[in-house]
């Protein structure tokens, strides 16, 4: 079988709830930072809403059915990890820490409709990670 040479990443979709739209907007959009991005006229009436990333995009997909994702994540990368943590917290965003990851401090969060995210901070050239830290304010 032959290898891919070059896979990139496009977008990242999360499902959440009908009506759900007005609070990815607040998450994603007020809390994360992250521009929205306008969705093709033809699958706009599907509802959701669409962000950038760098270099990809993040998809915010209206399931009817839908069931947060407790394992399966998308992984973001941010500047400074702690900022974000704090400014998740003090809005009352559940967040907490796993097993270290080789090389990066990192932690999660739950999005608005419980789907699982991870924040990794920057490559670490040495050193060792940072003492964990639970909270779990929600």
């Amino acid at each position: 079988m032959a290898r891919a040479r070059s896979l990139g990443l496009h977008h990242v979709q999360l499902a959440a709830p009908p009506g759900s739209e007005a609070a990815a907007r607040r998450f994603f959009g007020g809390l994360l930072g992250l521009a929205e991005r306008s969705k093709p006229a033809n699958l706009a009436k599907r509802g959701g809403v669409w962000f950038d990333l760098d270099g990809a995009q993040l998809h915010i997909g209206i399931e009817r059915s839908f069931r947060p994702a407790s394992k399966a994540h998308p992984a973001f990368t941010v500047p400074d990890l702690d900022e974000l943590r704090r400014r998740l917290d003090a809005a009352g965003v559940r967040t907490w820490e796993d097993e270290p990851f080789p090389g990066r401090d990192r932690f999660y969060a739950e999005d608005p409709f419980g789907n699982r995210l991870e924040f990794l901070g920057p490559e670490r050239t040495h050193g060792t990670p940072r003492p964990r830290v639970e909270s779990e304010t929600y």
